[in-house]
């Protein structure tokens, strides 16, 4: 394995769940299940990136590194980039982003997708996908899609059903001749990437599906995809969500 880094952005503000990384989930809040599960992968370092100071004190009080970081950042990958620049990263270092909404998150993928972006010297960002097998989740704009090209580098990503197929979807049915991929929400970038991210004005794509890796394939960079080793388990979005995953670790 290579070096790298995970941080994980946890912002307090949420439209749907405010306050979403300390909600409690079996007796620990989110971040810290997030946190943990980050901590048993090969990173070198694990830390939190929040603009809260509620967020610092509960990550402190679990024995968790943290660092404070602007309340600007238009996304989690500029956030990122500020923690890159604060602990003095190299250009060539590797950062792993873990979504701090995905405490059931395996140490496996996180792995994955850092030695992916080692890997393959052409790709700006490596990221991860999972099939989708049914009508209901592709076409569930919560459900981010992703088309690569036969290299695995990333074609586009929508809140859409993406490809279309015409005469399947005339009829609601799902094509089930073709696979269709979801993709999962984390990325491993190099720091020189970052800082260049972090110099972009978000693109019109970017701002329309509300995705922030399109800022990346609106610049020219490329995105390398694989099926993730392990399914990542459910993320935390919605109350519905929250529920489901605080029955799991019941």
């Amino acid at each position: 394995m290579n070096d790298f880094v995970v941080v994980i952005p946890a912002r307090y503000g949420s439209t749907r769940l405010p306050g979403k990384p300390l909600l409690d989930i079996a007796g620990k809040p989110m971040v810290q299940h997030v946190y943990e599960r980050a901590s048993e992968s090969a990173a070198q370092q694990v830390l939190v990136a929040t603009d809260d100071e509620r967020i610092v004190e509960a990550v402190k009080s679990f024995g968790g590194e943290v660092m404070m970081t602007a309340a600007d950042h238009v996304s989690g990958t500029d956030r990122l980039a500020e923690v890159a620049r604060n602990l003095g990263l190299g250009n060539s270092d590797i950062v792993v982003g873990v979504q701090g909404d995905e405490p059931l998150i395996p140490p496996a993928i996180i792995n994955q997708v850092a030695e992916n972006l080692a890997k393959h010297s052409e790709a700006s960002i490596a990221t991860l996908q999972e099939k989708i097998e049914d009508l209901e989740t592709l076409n569930n704009p919560n459900v981010v899609k992703v088309v690569r090209d036969l290299k695995n580098m990333a074609l586009y990503f929508s809140r859409a059903p993406i490809p279309y197929a015409r005469d399947e979807f005339a009829e609601q049915r799902f094509p089930t001749d073709s696979d269709y991929f979801r993709h999962v929400g984390m990325y491993a970038y190099r720091v020189e990437f970052l800082n260049l991210y972090s110099a972009w004005a978000p693109c019109e794509l970017e701002q329309l599906e509300k995705l922030e890796q399109l800022r990346a394939l609106w610049q020219g960079h490329k995105i390398h995809v694989e099926t993730a080793l392990q399914l990542p388990g459910a993320g935390v979005d919605t109350p519905e969500d929250l529920q489901r995953v605080r029955d799991i670790l019941a």
